[in-house]
């Protein structure tokens, strides 16, 4: 179900004990430290917010990223960090 854009990417989570996030799907990430994350996909902006999160994994090529630390929470917004100007 692409929904009319051949580019956009399978966007999936996987949450392991809230220590441990794979993301695949993942277009750009617009900023990060050690309590939150913004990043695009292809759904849309994802921020996650936590504590001691590090980023273990990037790859845009492959739209995967990994991460690790204490995940509180993941909340989506319908805009792409562009059309919000991040």
């Amino acid at each position: 179900m692409m929904e009319g854009n051949a580019d956009r990417r399978i966007h999936q989570l996987l949450l392991a004990g809230r220590e441990k996030l794979s993301i695949e799907g993942v277009t750009n990430v617009g900023r990060f430290d050690r309590k939150e994350i913004v990043l695009d996909t292809g759904e849309g902006a994802l921020l996650i917010k936590g504590e001691e999160l590090h980023m273990k994994h990037l790859s845009l090529e492959q739209g995967k990223l990994c991460l690790t630390g204490r995940i509180d929470s993941l909340i989506y917004s319908n805009e792409s960090l562009n059309q919000k100007g991040a």
